[in-house]
């Protein structure tokens, strides 16, 4: 007896990258998943990871944040404008 998988709302996506790549369909399923999570990140969340990335980076605080400032626009939602002082706070408190 086959075993039916319930279709997921993503099911037209992961087949259409299975068809247009070299990509197994497990594999199309994980880049969906990674996907969809980076775009679920809120802005905080965004605005803490990049400040952890560009530190490690070696970068200083005051380019750090003139770069986040300039990144946030181009977000898939873009928050609002927030200054660099509100970005300080969120990764600050």
């Amino acid at each position: 007896m086959l075993e039916r998988r319930s279709p997921s709302s993503h099911d037209d996506l992961i087949d259409h990258l299975v068809r247009s790549t070299a990509l197994q369909r497990g594999e199309a399923a994980r880049v969906v998943l990674d996907v969809l999570a980076y775009f679920d990140e809120t802005y905080e969340e965004f605005v803490r990871r990049r400040h952890r990335e560009l530190q490690s980076g070696g970068l200083v605080n005051a380019e750090i944040f003139e770069r986040i400032a300039a990144e946030l626009p181009h977000r898939a939602v873009a928050p609002p404008e927030l200054s660099l002082r509100q970005l300080r706070r969120i990764v600050y408190g």
